[in-house]
């Protein structure tokens, strides 16, 4: 009985493919091609960009399992906010500080936060995407939720390769469309891009200088307040009500002071006019943030809280701080890059096929952590990568594998 369904279902497989097949060309020719047209896109060029695209249905996994909203925050920022990421984000200030200076007195943010988002955007241009743009956008714009969203931004990409901002149809991005040294989304691209080169053109994937301008562009466009901190790390009082946190409620700088909130390095907080909100992205036992307007600009490029402190802390490191001073609430700390290369060398040496040690967790190193947190017996059994299972492994190294 087992046998038989297995066997029709994958004699029913290549129906199923091609019927999907099928609505996506559907979706393609009837959907987005009159669109296309409507903005400008002649019929035969959007026909030449499409010409060899087929639809990558693995992205649609990827709708509901964003990193900023599904790793805990611990483990999101040590691999992002390493002293790796750090050192390379000092060699870049250095390596371009008359271009961050001309960015940062024409826009009005500082060097150290641009080269942050470029830093945990794209590792500073090393990691950009192996995903066919055109590819995902118009899977996302054909299936799953929120295809309104990307067929804006499927149309937004054609309309910069028909104006000649992107000359290469098969460029490439992260699964959600993305792309370029700080990851602009189309719609992004076209409407904040600026030309910091001077060449006429707008190309974040091609020109730092253009690239570093726009993000500074987009930061002031959102609101950044030169000369202003995104926040600090703060101590809060002794039976602090932790309903009052929360990005969005704010209140004068006065009122936290007046409820004995302080910086954790004995620091001024802020200006007296300010506004300021209370953070606690892991609750009550965890740092606790006090963030002002910049931080709500760091925000608006990525969604998510995780992001934002990436961005805001590595930035804080870049101007020489020393790093959070509260530990995170967990008797299991994430792991830096370093440290995730090592683990995998280590379960490489242990026999799992996991591919070359590249500091990136995916399903492999999970798969084979998971195996080793079994035979080690550690729980739980989850393929996460943290320092227990590191040190486990490094015990383990000198013994046989049973």
């Amino acid at each position: 009985m087992r046998a038989s369904f297995c066997l029709a279902a994958l004699l029913l497989w290549p129906a199923l493919d091609a019927h999907a097949d099928a609505a996506f060309e559907t979706c393609v020719n009837e959907r987005l091609r009159p669109q296309a047209v409507a903005r400008g896109i002649p019929a035969a060029a959007f026909d030449g960009y499409m010409a060899e695209v087929v639809p990558d249905r693995s992205v649609l996994d990827l709708l509901d399992h964003q990193p900023e909203f599904t790793t805990p925050i611990w483990d999101y920022l040590s691999g992002l906010v390493d002293d790796e990421r750090v050192a390379d984000g000092l060699a870049m200030l250095e390596t371009h500080r008359e271009l961050l200076a001309a960015v940062s007195a024409r826009h009005g943010v500082d060097p150290a936060t641009v080269v942050a988002v470029w830093g945990v955007e794209s590792d500073y241009g090393r990691v950009s995407g192996k995903r066919p743009l055109l590819q995902s956008l118009s899977t996302l714009s054909c299936f799953g939720r929120r295809q309104d969203f990307f067929r804006g931004e499927f149309l937004a990409a054609l309309q910069l390769l028909h104006a000649g901002d992107l000359r290469d149809p098969g460029i490439t991005g992260s699964w959600a469309g993305a792309f370029g040294h700080t990851q602009f989304m189309p719609s992004t691209y076209a409407r904040i891009a600026v030309d910091g080169d001077g060449d006429g053109r707008r190309d974040l994937v091609g020109s730092i200088p253009d690239a570093l301008a726009s993000t500074a562009h987009y930061l002031q466009r959102a609101g950044w307040q030169t000369g202003r901190h995104w926040g600090h790390e703060v101590q809060l009082p002794p039976g602090f009500d932790a309903s009052l946190a929360g990005r969005t409620k704010r209140r004068p700088l006065q009122e936290w002071l007046a409820l004995g909130v302080r910086r954790i390095d004995g620091g001024e907080l802020g200006p007296a006019d300010a506004r300021a909100a209370i953070l606690l992205p892991a609750g009550r036992t965890g740092p606790a943030f006090l963030v002002f307007r910049n931080y709500d600009a760091i925000y608006a490029y990525n969604a998510a809280e995780s992001y934002a402190l990436a961005i805001a802390t590595l930035a804080d490191r870049l101007r020489g701080g020393p790093g959070l001073a509260t530990p995170w609430p967990t008797n299991d700390p994430g792991l830096s890059r370093a440290q995730r290369r090592e683990l995998q060398q280590l379960l490489l040496a242990r026999g799992h096929p996991i591919g070359e040690p590249d500091g990136l967790v995916g399903t492999r190193t999970r798969q084979a952590i998971a195996d080793e947190q079994r035979r080690l017996g550690l729980h739980p059994v989850d393929g996460r990568a943290g320092q227990r299972i590191l040190e486990a492994l490094r015990a383990a190294t000198a013994l046989p594998v049973p």
